[in-house]
């Protein structure tokens, strides 16, 4: 079993042979919560009973599109949130939600060739496709048509950026 934690909340995953992972958490209310990642890519929600923790009361299998959809109401909004409150805490500083469209010329190519941070001192710190999300994703990180770029820099700068990726 490894432990760590996510903010103040401590997280445990424990493998499971022959099955994948499973992360688990306890609530600030109590309750206890886990995600079991099957190999075969299934993923079960699983809450536990409030008397005794050890227990599954319910179990609830998600299939890879209603995993990402769980993902994406509670991940993106989140990151947003977070950004949202380093604004408040840093003057200046401005986040932009900026799409790859079927048409931008970045659309299939790796990040590192837009060389956004190079050219405008704003940085990539996410990228949304499909529900995920991949937080300070690497230079060969390749956009794909439909992803969401989560930009953080000046207003300058990240108006930059959006013109780059929607122009070149």
């Amino acid at each position: 079993m490894r432990t760590w934690r996510i903010g103040t909340v401590e997280v445990e995953q424990t493998a499971l042979p022959g099955i994948g992972l499973r992360h688990e958490f306890t609530t600030r209310s109590g309750r206890r919560l886990g995600i079991v990642s099957h190999r075969t890519g299934r993923r079960d929600l699983v809450i536990y009973d409030p008397d005794d923790p050890d227990r599954a009361c319910e179990t609830v299998k998600l299939n890879d599109e209603e995993a990402d959809a769980l993902a994406e109401l509670l991940g993106a909004p989140r990151i947003v949130q977070r950004l949202n409150a380093l604004h408040r805490e840093v003057e200046g500083l401005v986040s932009l939600q900026l799409p790859i469209t079927p048409g931008t010329p970045y659309a299939g190519r790796p990040m590192s060739e837009a060389r956004v941070r190079t050219r405008t001192g704003a940085s990539i710190v996410a990228v949304v496709r499909e529900g995920q999300v991949f937080a300070s994703p690497a230079p060969d990180f390749v956009f794909a048509a439909g992803d969401v770029v989560v930009v953080v820099g000046s207003p300058e700068s990240t108006s930059a950026v959006a013109d780059i990726l929607a122009h070149g």
